[in-house]
């Protein structure tokens, strides 16, 4: 027979037992839950990071330009490193690096007509506000070449250098590059900045603002 003590005995173990396992399920759904925050956490700074370097490549700021344009040359003098990209990119017949006398003939007098927007050119164009140092720029460039190229003939594709015409880059309000300017024979520029996310995106960009605005003259949305 059962005595009321081994009764007792076996309802406690049974209790114990019960909050054991109890305590065993709370202390694995902690620690699940923990795990996930972890998980989340750790995935939530990696897409975060992901998304400041797809960021920082798409656009770079004009603030830097002051400094990263030069380089010191062995009798301590500064020496501008875009020149040789410049003469190799005129040379090819690729685009047009223009300075500010030869913007004011070919794209917009700016002091001669300070009030009224006038096109100069005879044939539409892009203007390609750009620095060496900054890595969207240099994605830019060649898929302009190629476009240049490829409508030659209809449009002109120009660049400006901001490290060296600060003065043009400061007179279109250009803080971030690179930035490119739609000029038609009619109506006002449109001005936008930044690349797409891969080659491939910036060039059908750049292919969709050409066909859109420059040669159909249509507003992009």
């Amino acid at each position: 027979m059962t005595t009321f003590p081994h009764m007792l005995t076996n309802v406690l173990l049974n209790k114990i037992g019960i909050l054991y396992v109890y305590m065993s399920i709370h202390a694995l759904k902690k620690d699940t839950i923990d795990t996930i925050k972890k998980k989340i956490m750790k995935k939530s700074i990696t897409t975060l990071a992901a998304l400041v370097l797809t960021i920082s490549i798409i656009s770079c700021g004009n603030s830097q330009a002051s400094d990263k344009g030069t380089e010191e040359s062995g009798d301590g003098t500064e020496k501008n490193t875009d020149d040789k990209q410049n003469s190799d990119a005129s040379e090819g017949g690729k685009s047009i690096h223009l300075t500010k006398a030869e913007f004011l003939k070919k794209v917009f007098d700016f002091e001669k007509n300070a009030e009224e927007w006038k096109f100069e050119g005879d044939i539409p164009c892009i203007v390609d506000f750009y620095a060496d140092w900054c890595p969207p720029c240099k994605i830019a460039g060649p898929i302009l070449d190629e476009l240049a190229a490829e409508y030659e003939g209809k449009i002109h594709v120009y660049k400006v250098n901001t490290d060296k015409e600060k003065e043009l880059a400061a007179a279109f309000g250009v803080t971030s590059i690179p930035t490119f300017m739609l000029c038609t024979n009619e109506g006002q520029p449109q001005i936008f900045a930044g690349i797409g996310e891969t080659e491939e995106a910036t060039k059908e960009m750049f292919k969709k603002y050409i066909d859109d605005v420059l040669l159909k003259t249509k507003t992009v949305q």
